[in-house]
């Protein structure tokens, strides 16, 4: 007699298998392990142990996407092959959301084509701070009736407010400014404020403090994601040179590629935090409550 087929599953794959095992058991759903096997021209096999659920849940961050997207595409495939009837994809980090319009004549503009692709293969996506400017809602860019963009900033909020409860906010550029004020509302109505980021480059930019008193300050720099880390770390030397006495940083997606970590240091940053979005020793702000509030209405629970 073949076991029996579960209502609902979450899928995990190794490179965040402690998140996906928190979500579950969030959830009170079982946790299955996505089997990966790269051969060496760098294909993959993925295989999803039987039997699955109705319902899975995907759960995967997209950083370093391109090899991650692929091995999404064939689990979404394997799924739907081997019975799911439903997928709902939670991607705390979501890749490819940066560009968002054709600055030159056949720039691909990847926030709609990847948008798309995911639409075409997933029934729901979940995930946290979506890097949306231009574009004022998750289901502009994934044409989906449930693509859900959730907000990291009343648990940064709290955070802070227990790490640096008199600190001043800061957030490095104007884009930055809606965002910068919801966490310092979340953190009890800390003070804030917005710089203005001038980018020349990947690497070059330069940054402009706001007029506010920064002398004998703790200031919290605060942004959604930090990549390589360039601006974050700007802002960190105008701040010292405007007396502050501490500065720390906290992001939601710390990707922080290369020696972003050591540069942030070497500028001044004492302490660097982030939620889990992202596997990365600064984690410090667990993303499993808030996904799992957000996913209640949508799975069904072991035994119900």
């Amino acid at each position: 007699m073949s076991p029996p087929r579960p209502d609902t599953q979450l899928v995990g794959f190794d490179d965040y298998a402690e998140q996906g095992r928190q979500l579950a058991a969030a959830l009170g759903i079982p946790f299955l392990a996505a089997e990966i096997h790269p051969f060496p021209d760098g294909e993959r096999k993925l295989r999803l142990p039987p039997p699955l659920a109705e319902h899975l849940v995907i759960c995967r961050s997209l950083n370093d996407p391109d090899h991650k997207l692929i091995e999404l595409l064939l689990a979404a495939g394997s799924a739907r092959d081997n019975g799911a009837k439903r997928l709902t994809l939670v991607a705390p980090y979501l890749a490819y959301m940066r560009q968002d319009m054709a600055f030159r004549p056949g720039e691909a503009v990847s926030q709609r084509i990847i948008g798309r692709l995911l639409a075409e293969h997933v029934d729901a996506v979940v995930t946290v701070d979506a890097h949306l400017h231009r574009t004022h809602a998750l289901d502009e860019a994934i044409p989906l009736a449930q693509a859900i963009n959730l907000t990291a900033s009343g648990a940064i909020g709290a955070f802070i407010a227990r790490q640096r409860p008199h600190a001043l906010l800061l957030g490095p550029d104007r884009e930055s400014a809606q965002w910068v004020a919801a966490v310092a509302e979340a953190g009890g109505g800390l003070e804030y404020g917005v710089a203005e980021k001038t980018r020349r480059g990947d690497r070059d930019v330069d940054v402009q403090l706001p007029p506010l008193t920064y002398r004998g300050r703790q200031v919290v720099l605060v942004d959604d994601v930090a990549s390589t880390g360039r601006t974050l770390a700007v802002a960190a030397q105008r701040l010292h040179e405007a007396g502050a006495s501490s500065v720390d940083c906290v992001v939601t997606h710390g990707l922080f590629v290369g020696d972003a970590l050591a540069s942030l240091h070497r500028a001044g940053v004492d302490a660097v935090w982030s939620t889990d979005s992202v596997n990365h020793p600064s984690n410090r702000i667990p993303l499993a409550e808030l996904l799992a509030e957000a996913l209640r209405g949508l799975v069904v629970p072991v035994g119900q």
